[in-house]
């Protein structure tokens, strides 16, 4: 058996183990988590996998089958020392989150840099296709991310039984750019705005 098949055989026996407790099971616990790494991101591009981050802040490994909610990352609020930021990543995980709390199935969850449709959620037999953008810093950064994720979401529109979003933080420009689409665009498109708010708060908007 290789690697790789060893590896999705301990995930599903297993669920949630980090790449480095993968390694200490596959391989032992002296040996490097190169092989391991690299075998659970070919199953999360496949999909088989899914990479959550677990509630002690660590990335854990699920099959698609028995994978919980996630995690989301601390947001910071308007009462920290931080600012309010929303990484796109952190966007992707509360509407992930949000979407398993509504009895959806995530099948896809891409972050990073991983290429692909950025989330997919299933619920017997319908779809939900997802793009999201973070913050940006700069007011025509935003413009930018707005206009290239209604692209993207654009382009995957293959399958006319399936719904499609775009998700952003919620913030008052990415707010008034959405307003400002047509509604004619958005009821010919049948595309849905899911806004996150810096507390994780979720919004979904017609």
């Amino acid at each position: 058996m290789s690697i790789s098949e060893r590896v999705i055989s301990v995930i599903r026996r297993q669920p949630g183990l980090t790449d480095r407790e993968l390694t200490t099971l596959v391989l032992g616990s002296e040996r490097a988590q190169q092989s391991v790494n690299k075998a659970c991101r070919s199953h999360a591009a496949k999909g088989m996998v899914v990479r959550i981050r677990r509630e002690d802040g660590r990335l854990g490994n699920y099959s698609t089958d028995n994978a919980p909610a996630p995690v989301p990352r601390r947001i910071p609020t308007a009462h920290s020392n931080e600012p309010a930021w929303l990484s796109e990543d952190q966007v992707k995980e509360a509407v992930a989150g949000w979407l398993c709390a509504k009895g959806w199935r995530i099948d896809t969850l891409k972050l990073g840099c991983n290429r692909g449709i950025d989330i997919v959620a299933v619920n017997n037999d319908k779809r939900w296709i997802i793009e999201a953008k973070g913050q940006g810093s700069r007011q025509e950064m935003r413009v930018n991310y707005f206009l290239g994720v209604l692209g993207e979401i654009l382009q995957r529109m293959d399958d006319p039984a399936a719904k499609y979003s775009i998700a952003l933080p919620a913030t008052p420009q990415f707010r008034n750019l959405w307003a400002r689409l047509p509604k004619i665009a958005k009821v010919r498109t049948g595309i849905t705005a899911i806004f996150v708010s810096p507390s994780g708060a979720i919004t979904l908007e017609d």
